[in-house]
């Protein structure tokens, strides 16, 4: 059995000679054949030279370094479509994701699961702001999506063939692998692992990205904003209807004199319908912009270059000139 591993690299130099070296260690000690493929682009530093290095020393240390960098999701994809191998785990290179989980990894597919997830207990650098982040996503996500994601689970798994097959079929560009392969629906095994703290360096996965990942998750897999939407409209109606038949009420049974001359009622009703005016249209627009980006159809990424094998110079061998049978026979 061929095991391929995918690990998305990005300023990782500090720390990917360790890791590999624990990485190896582990894929050494198994039965199985391997290769890794260290998935690199938009590095400033000598991520892909060291990747080069050690290629160099171990043929099936495999670099494929993309034109950019086009972000977590894209390159676990571009890793994906490259791996050869009959099992695929993808796992990050700081470190936080323990080789030493590879062999119940393993075992778990063997025993005949399609899909092994591992799921983070805990952490040593998570700080409590990540922590409330990341319960409040998996809970909106869990609430607004048909597909039940398991909590705290990394981009830390193992893939059959099968399913890294479906995948590739899986051409949306605002990808989210954990709710893609979720929504697949494979039998799948959970390893609970505690996340020891980074090799070197720091985390390059900002509050931004957060935010963006978290964004496209809940747009790519739930309608739910747009119908929450629709229910506050709705709310709203019945609002303004209530007030109209006070209004007309108050006209019957007082008069004018009966009616709040003040401008506090009508400044808040503008405000509250002009805010919920605004907002559906940003939910909508979000909805459409992402509709706007898959219809483009552009690839993921695009490939600067592709290291995988070594080639060796062949000797020429040159054959020895036959003499004519003529003079063989005298």
């Amino acid at each position: 059995m061929l095991i391929s591993i995918v690990v998305p690299v990005f300023n990782e130099e500090e720390a990917l000679p360790a890791f590999n070296e624990s990485l190896v260690k582990v894929l050494e000690s198994t039965s199985h054949d391997y290769e890794v493929w260290y998935v690199a682009g938009g590095s400033t530093d000598q991520t892909s030279a060291i990747v080069k290095q050690l290629h160099t020393q171990n043929n099936k240390i495999k670099l494929l370094e993309l034109s950019r960098n086009y972000g977590h999701q894209a390159a676990l994809s571009a890793g994906l479509d490259f791996a050869a191998g009959d099992v695929v785990i993808t796992m990050d290179g700081d470190g936080q994701h323990p080789p030493s989980l590879l062999p119940a990894m393993i075992a778990a597919y063997e025993n005949g699961s399609d899909v092994v997830l591992t799921q983070r207990r805990s952490t040593g650098e998570i700080t409590y702001f990540q922590q409330l982040f990341s319960k409040t996503f998996y809970h909106l996500i869990n609430r607004l999506s048909e597909s039940e994601i398991v909590p705290d689970s990394a981009d830390f798994r193992l893939l059959s063939k099968e399913v890294v097959q479906d995948i590739r079929s899986l051409k949306e560009q605002h990808r989210f692998l954990r709710g893609m392969i979720s929504w697949m629906g494979f039998q799948q095994t959970i390893i609970p692992f505690d996340a020891p703290p980074r090799m070197a360096g720091r985390s390059k996965f900002s509050l931004r990205k957060r935010i963006k990942l978290a964004t496209d998750a809940i747009f790519s897999f739930s309608i739910v904003p747009i119908n929450l939407v629709i229910a506050f409209g709705f709310g709203l109606l019945i609002v303004a209807l209530l007030q109209i038949a006070y209004v007309l009420l108050t006209l019957i049974t007082v008069g004018k004199e009966g009616l709040p001359p003040g401008w506090t009622s009508l400044m808040l009703a503008v405000l509250v319908i002009g805010g919920a005016q605004m907002l559906t249209l940003g939910l909508i627009g979000y909805y459409v912009g992402m509709t706007f980006q898959e219809s483009k159809r552009r690839p993921l990424y695009f490939v600067n270059r592709r290291l995988s094998t070594l080639e060796k110079p062949q000797a020429k061998v040159v054959e020895p000139e036959q003499e004519p049978q003529e003079l063989k026979d005298m």
